[in-house]
């Protein structure tokens, strides 16, 4: 008796996922892009995403049973949820295949090829939107069915059409959009996050077709006589629905990844800076101020801590010997450190040296210094401004003062040799966590003076 008793309905019926779970899922996608594609309405892309999902939310919202019911009692025409739920589908289908063309094409999508083939999915699927209703209005559907009209109504003259209509349009859009993620998936160079979106998607119409096809086997099993109802109403919803979590999956993988990626690099090169800024604030006692904005996001943190450093790197360039430099690096080698290593080594040799010797010199005061600084202080004070914007990364800008300062105090070194140690200004990173192995700099430190005493 068990064993009749579990019958696929039954079995499937224990899998059930609600409606509002993928309702859930998409509104989240959208809500995350929805600041971005208020900031940059005219992007084409981000209208057509924004679009593919909202449609899609509102498919799950209104194909929910409950809200199957109040449509009908609402209007007060039995079934009249059917043409509305199976025009969203045909509307998200379309969405689906501009989102794809659009997003696949990338800054070409404005040609006019790409255009004509946006025009042709608009035309296309509006017009099977517009049959969809005809269609209805020609059927006789005086019963309300929730859960399993496409099978009730399988037989009936225009209804019939109708539900093959929806469902081929729907299958022709997922096989497109298909084949166009999977080359797309095979192309060189992608982001990674990207990469792992696209597979979403794709999985998630590889499941959409499964949705389809369990649809068309039960609707022709009724045209031959049989009953296979249960693909209908107990196998195609749980397949719809896993399809919505995968395909919203794939919405907000790339967008969040990037995002949390790039916060977690901020904040790792952040705390990477932390020796180098330490050194630097130690040895400029009590003249520099220390920027300190607890309350300023991470970027405009770490902007302030590069700023802070180069801008104190700046006339301690002065006193950087270029022939002790060459030297640790050389020294750095020899002791089988590889050439980023090597550099940075050097470089923290270099400034280590330059510290010390500043302090047994008097501070520069020329005209030409006190002109850096404040050209510095201007740009500084710039790029804060821009990072506050949310404009162009700070970083360029600090490269180009420190570009144009160390041009102008000759300190850069022939790059063509493969032995030049490198420009402290634009090797922080690189410099600052050296700095967290002092017995590596001592280490090549005494051997890049060894020869030098030993001349002496």
């Amino acid at each position: 008796m068990t064993a009749l008793a579990l019958t696929p309905a039954r079995l499937l019926g224990q899998l059930y996922i609600s409606f509002w779970v993928p309702v859930a899922a998409l509104a989240l996608a959208l809500l995350i892009k929805l600041p971005t594609i208020v900031r940059l309405w005219r992007d084409p892309l981000l209208r057509a995403a924004g679009g593919t999902l909202l449609i899609t939310c509102a498919v799950f919202v209104f194909c929910a049973p409950s809200m199957i019911v109040r449509v009908n009692r609402v209007t007060g025409v039995p079934n009249i949820a059917a043409p509305w739920c199976y025009s969203l589908i045909t509307a998200m289908s379309g969405s689906c295949l501009l989102l794809i063309i659009t997003w696949r094409n990338g800054p070409s999508g404005r040609s006019p090829v790409t255009r004509c083939a946006l025009r042709r999915v608009v035309s296309v699927y509006a017009g099977v939107i517009v049959a969809l209703w005809v269609l209805f209005a020609l059927a006789d559907v005086p019963v309300q069915r929730v859960h399993d009209l496409d099978t009730y109504y399988a037989g009936t003259p225009f209804m019939r059409e109708e539900i093959l209509l929806y469902l081929l349009a729907h299958a022709v859009a997922c096989v497109v959009a298909s084949g166009l993620i999977r080359n797309w998936v095979r192309t060189e160079g992608l982001d990674g996050w990207l990469r792992w979106g696209l597979r979403l998607l794709g999985a998630g119409y590889a499941l959409s077709l499964g949705f389809i096809a369990a649809k068309l086997v039960a609707v022709a099993a009724r045209w031959c006589g049989g009953d296979l109802d249960w693909l209908s109403t107990d196998l195609a919803p749980p397949l719809s629905a896993t399809a919505a979590l995968l395909v919203a999956g794939g919405f907000i993988l790339p967008h969040a990844g990037q995002y949390l990626h790039e916060r977690w690099h901020v904040r790792r090169t952040y705390r990477e800076l932390r020796p180098l800024y330490d050194l630097l604030r130690t040895a400029s006692g009590e003249a520099a101020p220390v920027p300190h904005a607890p309350l300023a996001g991470p970027e405009l943190r770490l902007t302030r801590r590069e700023t802070f450093i180069r801008d104190l790197l700046l006339p301690l360039t002065r006193h950087i010997d270029p022939d002790l430099n060459r030297r640790a690096h050389d020294a750095a080698r020899t002791l089988g450190h590889g050439p980023e290593r090597a550099r940075a080594l050097a470089g923290a040799v270099s400034v280590l040296a330059a510290i010390e010797r500043r302090g047994e010199l008097p501070e520069p005061t020329n005209r030409v210094e006190r002109a850096d600084r404040t050209d510095w202080a201007e740009r500084t004070e710039r790029v804060e401004r821009v990072e506050r914007a949310g404009q162009a990364p700070a970083a360029d800008t600090h490269m180009d003062a420190a570009d144009t300062y160390l041009d102008a105090a000759h300190i850069h070194m022939d790059s063509g040799t493969g032995t030049a140690p490198g420009n402290p200004l634009r090797d922080i990173g690189a410099i600052s966590r050296a700095l967290r192995r002092p017995a590596d700099i001592e280490a090549v430190r005494a051997r890049a003076t060894e020869g030098v005493a030993a001349r002496e």
